[in-house]
């Protein structure tokens, strides 16, 4: 299925650029700053690295709850973030706004036993948006700004496929170069 030719609608997220890419017709129709794994790319459980290939969107958790809402084990906690709440919890790895919950699609890759991608946890979701430096500082997620992650969560439905990978080149341009795309 994936191998053979892309499909019409994807999340490409690029973890040597830093960047999410929707994909829409072969075209880049929005294009968005992340920060992926501190530990940089791999699937092993515990690893807290950024889990790489092709996964789908699982779950959308956190629909009409106000920006900057704080979620704890995928539960809105009533609490809305800010300096000083930081300040009160700084050993909290803050999950904002919304969660985009993925599942790998590739057995053995990112998909069951020790590099489950589910299992794992890992999330594209909201952060404090002073941590958006352009570079990597997840603990395995991709972290987005609040503001792109409501406007992507809007977009996208559950089932949504994602490609994580760490090549500066684009999926859509290694395809072309394959002749896979018309």
């Amino acid at each position: 299925m994936l191998n053979d030719a892309l499909p019409n609608r994807y999340i490409e997220i690029c973890i040597a650029t830093q960047t999410l890419d929707l994909i829409e017709n072969n075209t880049v129709i929005n294009s968005y700053p992340v920060s992926t794994a501190k530990n940089g790319a791999g699937e092993r459980m515990g690893s807290e690295c950024t889990p790489r290939g092709w996964h789908k969107i699982r779950a959308k958790i956190g629909d009409k709850q106000p920006l900057n809402s704080v979620f704890v084990g995928r539960r809105a906690t009533g609490e809305i973030y800010a300096p000083e709440l930081s300040q009160e919890f700084p050993e909290r790895d803050w999950i904002l706004t919304r969660i985009l919950w993925l599942g790998g699609m590739q057995s053995g890759v990112n998909r069951y036993g020790q590099v489950d991608s589910a299992w794992r946890y890992i999330y594209i979701h909201g952060c404090s948006d002073h941590l958006m430096q352009g570079k990597p500082e997840s603990h395995g997620c991709i972290r987005m700004e609040n503001a792109d992650i409501l406007h992507l969560f809007d977009q996208i439905n559950v089932g949504e496929l994602v490609y994580i990978h760490q090549a500066e080149q684009p999926l859509l341009a290694s395809a072309e170069n394959q002749g896979n795309v018309a």
